[in-house]
């Protein structure tokens, strides 16, 4: 019987995908020690979007989450996702090394590198950096549909991403683009070219096809593959690790995940869901249009909030339309962040103006200058190209000085005597904020019905002649009191 190994993704991608990134430290660490028991071969947990998103709008260290999330998960690899740290603006070398060393010597162990190009010289760039680190890199290989990403493209890919000796390769389908009929041919493909080189399977059920998808990999001969747990599956998220074990079991297969561990850790979000109005993860309907103009589901959201601000939501579908256009205009590149904000966002002004690239935003001309990937500059159309740069504004940032700069000049400008972690969060979040972060209180628990004392309150609370609970211990104490309801 063969044996398929999971990775699990729920406090990272699946969060990200439907709860925004709100799911806090305190969230995650009440089951971070039965997700190390329950047999994943990696945990993923991190991503630079949530450096951010910890800071600015949870207020919580995202340093200090990796680490208490390393205190409880001891046995299973900690795995994150990344590609570059400012996602719509320019990494400097210095302190994406910097980054690297901050997240192994935090306790991250292995990640998934991607460039949103899969441009194999970025690669290469951002897998030696994890590598001098000490964290192994897998190279995501991103799925797309297009005139150019076709079964050639994605054999050169493959060969170009295992010379670069990853630790694994992975075939990433973010957009849930992926057909079973398009899996009979990519998963094969990639096999002949990767050196013997594993390849992980990572499919969002966007589309309603990812556990499909899933299961044809697995049978043409993956053994890695990412899912999530529900709530936290489903909808914009991974497969749901009950349902593809289920499925692999049916067709003989076998795995290493202990289930007993994993339905508690479903129940204690699906409270934190429930208490807090956070979305719980469904399967979709299949939609065609997805295939056509391949805008992410959150982006769309957005793309609807940004219209109707302006009075022009009933204008989503001719934007959504647009885009299409945009993207060939643009030379195809991968829906994925931050390429697909810059096709949206530009198709929907094209749309309100009423003139293609009338108007512009200042990234969608550093797109065309070739700050966000050289292959914009030789796969754009030569016309569009021409008509974004020829403008005042264009030919300001075209004149812009963009340095690399040493460690020892970012710390002169950031601080000469503050730590390596308070100069990589001051050169990505404005210092209010990191100060605001500083002054919260330590993490604590959240404590959901599974917590015995939790459990005990609310037992007694519905006791109808008990009109008073009291918890008492030195120095703290707590009352709850009934009040009388008016008749």
């Amino acid at each position: 019987m063969s044996k398929v190994s999971f990775v699990d993704v729920t406090l990272r991608d699946g969060h990200q995908s439907l709860w925004a990134e709100r799911m806090t430290t305190g969230m995650m660490l009440p089951v971070a020690e039965r997700l190390d028991r329950a047999g994943f071969d990696a945990l993923e947990i991190f991503s630079p979007s949530h450096v951010g998103k910890c800071v600015v709008e949870l207020r919580e260290d995202p340093f200090a989450r990796i680490r208490l999330l390393a205190e409880r998960i001891r046995n299973t690899p900690l795995r994150l996702n990344a590609g570059g740290l400012n996602l719509f603006g320019v990494d400097q070398p210095a302190m994406y090394q910097l980054f690297w060393n901050l997240m192994e010597a935090n306790g991250v162990r292995e990640t998934r590198i991607s460039d949103s190009w899969n441009n194999p010289a970025m690669w290469k760039a951002r897998a030696s950096a994890a590598r001098n680190a000490g964290v192994k890199p897998i190279i995501n290989i991103t799925y797309s549909i297009s005139p150019r990403h076709t079964d050639e493209y994605y054999a050169e890919k493959t060969r170009q991403a295992a010379r670069l000796a990853p630790y694994r390769l992975c075939l990433k389908d973010p957009g849930g683009l992926l057909t079973p009929e398009r899996t009979r041919t990519l998963v094969p493909t990639m096999l002949a070219h990767s050196e013997g080189i594993p390849i992980e399977f990572h499919s969002h059920c966007t589309t309603g096809l990812g556990p499909l998808c899933c299961l044809d990999a697995v049978r043409l001969g993956l053994r890695i593959v990412n899912t999530a747990i529900p709530p936290l599956a489903n909808g914009a998220s991974l497969p749901s690790v009950f349902n593809v074990m289920k499925n692999l079991r049916a067709r003989g297969y076998d795995h290493d995940i202990d289930e007993e561990c994993l339905p508690p850790i479903a129940a204690h979000f699906t409270t934190i869901a429930q208490r807090e109005g956070f979305p719980i993860g469904a399967p979709v309907e299949y939609d065609y249009a997805q295939y056509v103009h391949q805008v992410p589901g959150g982006m769309i959201t957005n793309l609807s909030h940004q219209l109707r601000q302006v009075g022009a939501e009933s204008r989503l579908p001719a934007a959504l339309e647009e885009a299409v256009q945009v993207r060939a205009d643009f030379g195809y590149p991968i829906m994925v962040t931050p390429l697909s904000q810059f096709v949206g966002s530009q198709a929907a002004i094209n749309v309100l103006v009423g003139e293609r690239y009338k108007q512009v935003t200042d990234q969608v001309i550093l797109y065309a200058l070739g700050q966000h990937g050289e292959d914009a500059v030789a796969l754009m159309k030569p016309e569009v190209r021409d008509k974004i740069l020829d403008r005042p504004r264009g030919r300001e940032l075209a004149a812009v000085a963009r340095p690399v700069l040493s460690l020892a000049e970012i710390r002169r400008d950031l601080g000469e005597t503050i730590s390596d972690e308070e100069l990589l969060l001051r050169w990505l979040i404005r210092k209010e904020d990191i100060a605001a972060m500083r002054a919260m209180p330590p993490v604590l628990d959240y404590a959901t019905d599974s917590d015995p004392l939790v459990g005990l309150i609310a037992d007694l609370a519905h006791l109808t002649d008990a009109h008073m609970v009291q918890v008492c211990k030195p120095g703290f104490r707590l009352t709850l009191k009934k009040h009388a309801t008016a008749a």
